[in-house]
């Protein structure tokens, strides 16, 4: 297949997993005839028709509660959100229904299906079009979280999704879409949902990321490495919930340090969640607390002011500075 960006390895992965799958669908609005806001469903509606590949009225809630529908009649909707802000007029749908109906029908019923949502900042988009909001899903029972961070996981973790039984909350970055290209093999590839990976090994101290704050990440510890001659360890998280707490809690383990980035407010964000985990796991190897590089805690800033909003390498850096000084 050659080297892809993350548009066009989603849409690898929707095209062969509909192309194995009869019963996987697609719906949202814009993704047939137009091929979708960002173009990941380019193509498929006329390579699968509108039985499969279907436009929906300007109306989230319908889109959700009708492929919970779906799912519970044997389908496999793959729903698309324009952009995450929007998913609050289909919040209802996915908190009291998807999540729910395995545990509330004891089984009986799984609610297989996946909803794809562009967050995230650095495109310089408006309000409702940047927020980081992973936090709201990741806390809710029943849902898996999973975001990838380049190209050739994102096809994989995208088609694992589609294969699990139960409902999967899929953030795409939006500053990755065209951010890199990778080699993505033609071969159908999955990746288990709920593992994170070592994206760069290292003894002196954990930096874990996840999403477009991975590429963050990596320029800190490469910085880190040369400026300083630090070897920090790098982990990408790739599913927040469940999250691979084994992982962290081996990483911290060894290195004693760890700071989090994410592009989420800091209050109540992931990074509480993963630092009260590594102090549950790792407390006894720790030799400094646990740091946080996040966005503020105030409402969208507006694309003027975004940089200064979302972590960068600089307050990275710093932050782990300060880990290893202590």
């Amino acid at each position: 297949m050659g080297k892809l960006n993350m548009v066009k390895a989603l849409n690898l992965a929707l095209l062969q997993e509909m192309e194995r799958d009869d019963a996987v669908v697609v719906l949202g609005e814009d993704v047939g005839v137009d091929g979708g806001v960002f173009r990941v469903t380019e193509d498929l509606h006329r390579q699968f028709g509108g039985t499969r590949v279907i436009d929906s009225p300007l109306a989230e809630a319908a889109i959700i509660g009708t492929a919970v529908g779906m799912a519970l009649y044997g389908l496999k909707p793959v729903c698309e959100i324009q952009f995450s802000g929007f998913a609050f007029q289909c919040f209802h749908q996915i908190e009291n229904h998807a999540a729910r109906y395995r545990q509330r029908s004891q089984g009986r019923f799984h609610c297989q299906m996946v909803m794809r949502m562009p967050y995230g900042g650095g495109v310089r988009a408006l309000e409702h079009h940047t927020e980081s909001e992973e936090q709201f899903y990741a806390h809710i029972p029943g849902l898996k979280m999973v975001i990838p961070s380049g190209p050739r996981n994102a096809r994989a973790l995208l088609a694992s999704a589609i294969r699990d039984p139960d409902p999967v909350i899929f953030f795409e970055a939006k500053a990755l879409y065209h951010a890199a290209k990778e080699e993505v093999p033609d071969d159908i590839e999955t990746l288990p949902l709920g593992r994170a990976r070592v994206d760069r090994e290292g003894s002196d101290l954990t930096l874990i990321a996840y999403g477009a704050m991975l590429r963050v990440a990596r320029e800190a510890g490469e910085e880190l490495a040369v400026e300083d001659g630090v070897g920090v360890e790098v982990i990408d998280l790739l599913t927040l919930s469940p999250l691979d707490r084994e992982t962290l809690t081996a990483s911290v383990a060894k290195t004693g340090r760890a700071v989090v980035v994410h592009e989420a407010t800091r209050s109540f964000g992931p990074g509480a969640e993963i630092a009260a985990s590594i102090m549950e796991g790792a407390f006894l190897s720790l030799e400094a607390p646990v740091r946080r590089v996040t966005a503020y805690d105030v409402s969208f800033v507006g694309f003027a002011r975004e940089r200064v909003q979302i972590p960068d390498v600089a307050r990275v850096v710093a932050a782990c500075r300060e880990t290893l000084a202590y």
